[in-house]
């Protein structure tokens, strides 16, 4: 059996019981879970030189631990030189163990890496229980070398929990140890 990361530990042990208490739920099966995590990378400037794609594939490989899916353009958009088909991205979708460990790393190496960083906003949630982030730049994770990075990346970060409404899955990632900015 894999070794189970401490935050799969602890929301087993800990967030679980607390949740129920909170929220009233009468079943453990109600609690809010994080079902999956969708790393994605935009690359809009393979359209001119592909090896850009190649690097971001390596980068997000070795920052999640899976190899990405790339993404094709859904149709064409002339004023961007851009063809129905053609690779615009790579995106990774983590569940289960890695899903967790990269949560891990995300939350107390990733995040406190960004320069003047006092917390993530609290507006990325969607109203059904998922929230987006945007990182400006991949050089944040401590897999990439910044001697080798070819170009900076941003990356959109969504979690998806199976949180009915915002504040069951805010209460969830805050729990968890998700940097929410204080709110004034």
């Amino acid at each position: 059996m894999a070794i189970e990361s401490a935050l799969k530990e602890r929301y087993d042990r800990e967030i679980v019981p607390a949740l129920m208490e909170r929220f009233h739920y009468r079943n453990r099966m109600e609690v809010p879970k994080l079902v999956k995590v969708v790393v994605n990378m935009g690359v809009g400037d393979a359209v001119g030189n592909p090896k850009l794609l190649e690097s971001a594939v390596q980068d997000l490989t070795a920052i999640t631990g899976q190899k990405p899916l790339v993404t094709r353009a859904k149709r064409s958009v002339a004023s961007f030189k851009v063809r129905a088909g053609m690779p615009i991205g790579a995106k990774v979708t983590l569940r289960g163990q890695r899903m967790y460990d990269f949560l891990e790393k995300l939350f107390y190496i990733a995040l406190p890496r960004v320069r003047d960083f006092h917390g993530l906003s609290t507006r990325g949630f969607d109203g059904r229980g998922s929230y987006t982030l945007g990182v400006r730049e991949q050089i944040i994770f401590p897999e990439i070398e910044y001697d080798k990075v070819e170009r900076i990346r941003g990356m959109e970060i969504t979690i998806v929990t199976s949180a009915v409404n915002d504040e069951q899955a805010k209460v969830l990632l805050e729990m968890l140890g998700m940097p929410f900015a204080p709110q004034h």
